[in-house]
């Protein structure tokens, strides 16, 4: 399929990082985050007005601590009452739905973007999105790495320093390198 870098991103096709167009959209979002990491606490509330503005869609009480950083902010989606802890990394190539009253850990790092296997892939700058899914109420311990392409069910937990490479069933707690379920009893 031919189009701009942006539309292949869009659709989940291999792309070059390296193109202009998504440069530009990157500055955007690294004017919004260093905004809102910036402001001092009571002015910023829950979010800097730039970030706010650059979400995809941000529901009632969602709050992002500062220091937070974003590759491009409108692919990410937070429900109501959902809480990013300071440190929080969301690479955005693809989108990222975070459910209602769902808490996300210092540290938590969601990268959508994969890149190419082969060194000369890499070395032109070529990446595919997945997108990333976490349901109402989860909960993301510290630390914890979500990879592209995973759902993470409601009232799941991630423990703390999980990498989380396939998908998690609602109300399941899965720990560990790679993340795996709790045994129970």
């Amino acid at each position: 399929m031919a189009g701009s870098e942006r539309v292949k991103m869009a659709a989940g096709e291999w792309y070059s990082c390296l193109d202009n167009e998504l440069e530009a959209l990157r500055a955007l979002a690294r004017d919004a985050v260093f905004e809102h990491n910036c402001l001092p606490p009571r002015q910023r509330g829950n979010l800097g007005p730039g970030l706010k503005a650059l979400l995809g869609g941000v529901g009632e009480g969602a709050r992002i601590e500062a220091p937070f950083h974003c590759a491009y902010g409108f692919n990410i989606v937070l429900g109501d009452g959902v809480f990013l802890n300071a440190g929080c990394t969301i690479l955005d190539t693809a989108s990222v739905r975070i459910g209602k009253g769902t808490l996300l850990g210092p540290n938590v790092q969601i990268y959508c973007a994969e890149h190419h296997r082969q060194a000369a892939g890499r070395q032109a700058g070529l990446e595919i999105a997945r997108p990333v899914e976490i349901g109402a109420h989860a909960w993301i311990g510290g630390s914890a790495v979500i990879l592209g392409g995973v759902s993470i069910g409601e009232g799941a937990i991630v423990g703390a320093g999980a990498v989380v490479t396939r998908d998690v069933p609602a109300n399941e707690t899965v720990v560990g390198n790679p993340a795996r379920p709790v045994k129970r009893g």
